[in-house]
């Protein structure tokens, strides 16, 4: 096996699990430090948000046991104090930060009119300011060592309209617009800026928008889907598979960009 990011240091929101938690094991087989934050515990909303400190200590292990080396934060995407703590610890652990991948969110159902401003706050708080946050505090690393890659994972609700998620979509339209002015800022320091936009990933978020509408994954993923293959959802290990590609130096030249992994979703 190739250890294509030996001795590289990746700092993942969102780390206890899902995309996040199937990331870091990805990198860690690659032979990198993992820097791993997540909330740690539950939130108001969305209701079916249940993340505890438990995950973390889980995915330690199971880095350990690949042989990776990796330092696990508890904190909120939405609080500098937490997201600087755990840039500056990690850090003093491992030297620098290589790759960002922000992956930090959640998603919920309404329809626009009917959100509650709190609703909307925490959507957009979340997914977009936290992203901001945490690009934030990793930035001086990239800057100082002139390298360095930021994915954030948006969504394919990034690049259209989707029914009932308008403050979902809004916060992942935002985090292109975001990406692309931090790829023309960074690019002069030798630092990337990209998007990911999956289509519907098979992880613990399809089950708890599921248990929101009394309905099963698999239901909510063929009625809501229309990807081109014919796949309800696309699996965590395809999104790892991108981030790989996307963090390491086959993709270069690639800033700026937005990176289907839609199963043809948008080409309808």
């Amino acid at each position: 096996m190739t250890r294509d990011f030996e001795n590289k240091t990746v700092f993942i929101t969102g780390a206890a699990k899902g995309q996040g938690k199937g990331v870091a094991l990805a990198f860690a087989k690659q032979g990198a430090n993992i820097i791993a934050f997540d909330l740690g515990e539950k939130i108001e909303y969305p209701a079916y948000n249940r993340s505890s400190n438990e995950e973390l200590e889980v995915l330690k292990e199971e880095v350990i046991a690949l042989g990776g080396k990796i330092e696990i934060f508890a904190g909120d995407v939405r609080k500098a104090k937490d997201v600087q703590n755990a840039v500056e610890n990690g850090v003093k652990s491992f030297g620098t930060i290589d790759i960002l991948f922000s992956n930090a969110g959640i998603c919920a159902y309404g329809l626009s009119h009917e959100l509650t401003e709190n609703e909307w706050d925490t959507m957009i708080d979340i997914n977009l300011k936290g992203s901001w946050l945490v690009s934030k505090y990793v930035i001086p690393y990239f800057l100082k060592q002139k390298s360095g890659v930021i994915i954030y994972n948006s969504s394919v609700a990034g690049l259209r309209g989707m029914n009932r998620i308008s403050h979902y979509a809004a916060s992942k339209h935002a985090l292109v617009g975001l990406a692309k002015s931090q790829a023309i800022e960074l690019a002069p320091h030798g630092v990337r800026v990209l998007t990911i936009h999956p289509t519907g990933v098979n992880t613990p978020m399809n089950d708890g928008l599921a248990e929101m509408e009394g309905s099963t994954p698999i239901e909510i993923a063929e009625r809501s889907a229309g990807n081109l293959i014919p796949v309800p959802w696309v699996e965590v290990e395809d999104v790892a598979n991108s981030v790989l590609f996307l963090a390491s130096d086959k993709a270069r030249y690639i800033t700026g960009s937005q990176y289907l992994l839609d199963a043809g979703l948008l080409t309808r």
